[in-house]
């Protein structure tokens, strides 16, 4: 039977054959909550489910990371529901403040495996399909009953094919890919549908977990990179999942790498894409570089290349949040901090930082931001009033260089 890399997953996960379509009851591997959402996740268990002791805790896995440190007395309380509850049920995968990003840790971490199920209380957990894991976000009932049985239910998306071919152009990145595909397909071009990535073999794990990420933005199911040597070195690949190209997709679509540019998502809409260098009237209060997307360190090496040995300019505020501890870390060791603070970024917690508008960069009345997050909708970092353009973390150092929305290549 020809099967897209999402039936092969589920079916497996369902203990027998599913097709696009159909119900399917599967085996959760893993399913996390993070701290915004934890303490309603344990109401369910507790009030609805009266589960006192999940019997599943090593499938479980908790993250502090969403407002971390917490930023008011609501939040600090919320965090101490969510360790104690670790705690009691024995979750050995809980992360605290400052450890870094749920979606970042869940790879960093290896809690997830290439052909597994996970499911996540945020909708960016689409991200495990870097390494070839069906990952997708779910509600708080439905993360409370995957805590309680270990299993959950859904229906199996169609799959639509992205072929990437050719290599991107100096300056590009993942988020580029991205972008472009937001201009051709909207926000709603891949509803419930699985996102099967072929031919990124020469793309890091990083930029894979970039494309998966915001897969979401389009509205997908899922997004899946195509197993090869690099999923393979990250785990071991199980022999029965590999690509059927005689597979029943929805759609084909073709992304000529060598054609994509720098490119900028203008609010208030993720799909209203412009070229980075038609925006140079654009200018920015803040720059932030970080969140699940683009906080990881080949994007802190990105733009400290661009940054090394400038100025950030007058009146811009850059904000610069590692997606993991490990990312801080490993920026130290290497240079890239001491070029970006040397620059004059600001450096915050490793975790989501302002990308929510909770803290740690929420922007006021009427001020702009350059982010290479994954959604500028009204209000979504702070003030309705103020404006959201996405792109590149080489847009960005360029942006904090220029002080309005810049294209890498205009930096000599």
């Amino acid at each position: 039977m020809h099967q897209t890399l999402s039936e092969q997953i589920l079916s497996r996960a369902a203990g027998h054959s599913v097709r696009a379509g159909e119900l399917a009851v599967v085996e959760v591997y893993r399913a996390m909550t993070i701290d915004s959402i934890a303490p309603e996740v344990i109401d369910v268990l507790h009030d609805q489910l009266g589960v006192t002791q999940i019997p599943y805790p090593e499938r479980c896995a908790i993250f502090i990371d969403h407002v971390a440190p917490a930023s008011n007395l609501a939040t600090a309380e919320g965090q101490v529901r969510a360790r104690r509850f670790a705690k009691a049920q024995n979750i050995q995968a809980f992360y605290d403040a400052g450890r870094g990003i749920c979606h970042q840790l869940m790879v960093e971490e290896h809690l997830i495996a290439p052909g597994t199920v996970a499911v996540g209380s945020d909708s960016h957990s689409t991200t495990y399909g870097a390494v070839t894991a069906f990952g997708t976000g779910m509600g708080t009932t439905d993360i409370a009953l995957a805590f309680a049985t270990g299993r959950t239910w859904l229906r199996v998306p169609e799959t639509v094919r992205v072929d990437l071919e050719g290599a991107l152009r100096p300056g590009t990145d993942a988020k580029d890919i991205v972008l472009h595909l937001l201009s051709r397909v909207r926000a709603d071009g891949f509803t419930y549908q699985a996102v099967e990535f072929h031919g990124a073999e020469e793309l890091s794990l990083g930029s894979r977990m970039t494309l998966c990420s915001m897969t979401t933005e389009m509205g997908a199911k899922a997004g899946l990179i195509a197993p090869d040597a690099q999923t393979s070195a990250y785990a071991p690949v199980p022999d029965w999942l590999a690509v059927d190209d005689h597979a029943d997709y929805r759609d084909r679509i073709v992304v000529d790498l060598g054609e994509i540019q720098p490119w900028v998502a203008c609010p208030p809409r993720v799909d209203s894409i412009a070229p980075a260098g038609s925006l140079n009237e654009v200018h920015v209060d803040q720059v932030f570089l970080g969140t699940c997307t683009n906080g990881r360190l080949q994007d802190l090496r990105a733009a400290a290349e661009i940054l090394r040995g400038r100025t950030i300019a007058p009146d811009v505020r850059m904000i610069i949040i590692p997606a993991s501890h490990s990312v801080l870390q490993a920026a130290i060791a290497d240079g890239t901090l001491s070029a970006l603070l040397a620059a004059g970024a600001t450096i915050g917690t490793p975790g989501c930082g302002p990308c929510i508008g909770r803290h740690q960069g929420v922007l006021g009345s009427g001020e702009v931001c350059l982010s290479t997050g994954n959604r500028n909708f009204t209000g979504r970092m702070g003030s309705p009033d103020a404006k959201i353009y996405l792109g590149s973390p080489q847009v960005a150092a360029a942006t904090a260089l220029c002080g309005y929305i810049a294209d890498p290549a205009d930096i000599e």
